[in-house]
Parts: C-alpha cells; structure tokens; sequence
C-alpha cells in the first residue's frame, strides 16, 4: 500500500520529484522510461533471485495497477458515463438485475 507514514515520504519525495522532472523532458519517451526505472529498481531487490521475491515484485506490481485503478480509473470513468451516458442497459444493484429503456442520448 503507498500509504506509508509522512516522515518516511520525505526522504523519498526528493528523489521521487528528480524522476517525474527527468521523465517529463522528453514526453515520447516518458512510457520507455518509467518502465525503465520500475524495471532497474526490481532488478536491484532481485539481486539475490528467489521465489519470495518475484512474488513481492509482482504483488508490488499488481498492488499499484489496483490502487490506479480503484483511485484514478473508476472516478474518471463515473464521471464520463454521467457526461455522455451508460453503455450497459443493464444495471446490477443490491444483487437485483434491471433493464434499463435505453442509452442517454437515444
């Protein structure tokens, strides 16, 4: 979880910060290189390559999609539906299944 305690951010910050202004220089090349610096910085905790640590890596991994999903994915994708209307004409609440007539905008 990257909800760690605020003293421990500080630190962390600093160089967080000099990485996010070093991928922002060349926006082509702001995909390659986060996956780059994801990448080496697995790559260190792997030096002593074991099970237990592929699994933390992946985890790790599958943890931050989850949380981008949950905090950044869902609203912004709530706040489309409102705007432009719901592709599903079936709505699934309290464990009810319901029809809806039709798509906002028909």
């Amino acid at each position: 979880m990257p909800y760690i305690k605020p003293e421990h951010r500080v630190k962390l910050d600093r160089h967080i910060n000099e990485l996010t202004n070093e991928l922002y220089v060349n926006p082509e090349l702001f995909k390659g290189n986060l996956n780059y610096i994801i990448s080496n910085i697995m790559n260190q905790y792997l030096i002593d390559i074991n099970y237990n640590k592929i699994n933390d890596m992946i985890g790790v991994l599958e943890c931050c999609k989850l949380e981008l999903y949950n905090r950044m994915a869902i609203p912004y994708e709530e706040q489309k539906c409102e705007e432009n209307g719901d592709v599903y004409t079936t709505e699934v609440k309290d464990g009810n299944i319901k029809k809806t007539d039709s798509i906002k905008g028909e």
